[in-house]
Order: C-alpha cells, then structure tokens, then sequence
C-alpha cells in the first residue's frame, strides 16, 4: 500500500523557530500577566500567582529590571517567559551561578525552554568568565524542567531534601549543573 501524505497550506499558528532573549522591561507587563496569573505557571514558582497589573509592576521594576541578568524569552518580540542567572554573595560562591526560567503554559513541550538553557549556556560563560558552573535547583515533582535541564546536557547531581521553602513548604529539590568545560557548552557557543 502506498503511503499518503498531506500537507497543509495553511502555515502553523506559531513559528518557534524565532526564540530570542532579551531584557524585559514594564512595557512587556501584559505578555508577563499572561503567564504570571496562570496557577499552573507558579505552582513550582517561589512567588505566588499575580492577581493585578499593579502587583506585576511592581514585580518587574523592582526586582527584574535591577537584576543584573534576568531576559526574556521571546516568540518575535512578544514575551512568552523568562529566564536568569543569579549569584550567591558569599565567600567561594563566586564561581557558581544558579539558573531559573518560567515559561507560558501554552509553550510547554515545544522545546523552547530547552532552546533558551542553551542560549544562556553559551553566553554567561563568556559574559561572566569568573563563572566555573551554572547549577539549577528543581522541585522534584516538576518532571517538565527536569527534562528540559537534561536536553539542554545539564547533569543530574541529586536530591536535596528538604532544601527550599516554597509558599509555606520545605521541598526536596533537585540539583542539575553544567560546568564551564563540558563539552556540550564549546557545542552551544558555535551551534
């Protein structure tokens, strides 16, 4: 029996191949809201969901826009999730950044996450050369950002239990990281 295929001329809603970073700034607030208030989107968030454009203001001007490395992801220009890179202060920390994204729910399993853990892999090693490993900390019931942390060739290190109190709630979380000389990261600057 011959195979049929059958192509549509009817183009995709959404092209994912156009994800880019970039900063996020109070212009982008209604794009924010539209993943900032889905319950779903900050179940495994250390902040609760937004209820208010006021409250999400407040949010981007005075904890993303002073940050020193926090982008948005973006489908064009339209911001869809965010993602950055933060520092411990203490003595010895200053060779490990931790990572953290958040992505609109409608995005999820299309592998833009992933793309993104890339993009900034192949940055902040270069934009912060101090840096020795990018670490992340997830929630072990988040099997989605799990995922995306090993497509992206972050490795699995372990549980930690108990480690983070989220809205109330100690969590055991688990720890991924990619170090500056893994191979995977040389892959990801010229890919």
């Amino acid at each position: 029996m011959e195979e049929i295929k059958i192509q549509s001329d009817k183009p995709s809603d959404e092209d994912f191949s156009n994800i880019n970073l970039r900063l996020l700034d109070l212009s982008d607030v209604d794009d924010f809201l539209e993943w900032a208030m889905d319950p779903k989107v900050s179940q495994f968030c250390s902040w609760h969901t937004f209820t208010s454009k006021e409250q999400a203001m407040a949010y981007i001007a005075d904890f993303i826009v002073p940050h020193p490395w926090f982008r948005a992801i973006c489908l064009g220009d339209r911001a869809i999730g965010t993602i950055s890179v933060s520092q411990n202060p203490g003595i010895g920390d200053s060779c490990r950044g931790e990572i953290g994204y958040v992505l609109g729910s409608k995005y999820w399993g299309k592998g833009i996450a992933t793309r993104a853990v890339k993009m900034v892999a192949a940055d902040i090693f270069v934009e912060w050369p101090h840096l020795e490993r990018l670490e992340a900390l997830v929630d072990v019931d988040n099997k989605g950002s799990q995922r995306v942390l090993e497509k992206a060739g972050f490795v699995r290190e372990g549980v930690l239990r108990k480690y983070f109190l989220q809205k109330g709630r100690a969590r055991d979380m688990v720890i991924f990281s990619l170090l500056s000389t893994d191979s995977q990261v040389n892959y990801f600057m010229y890919s």
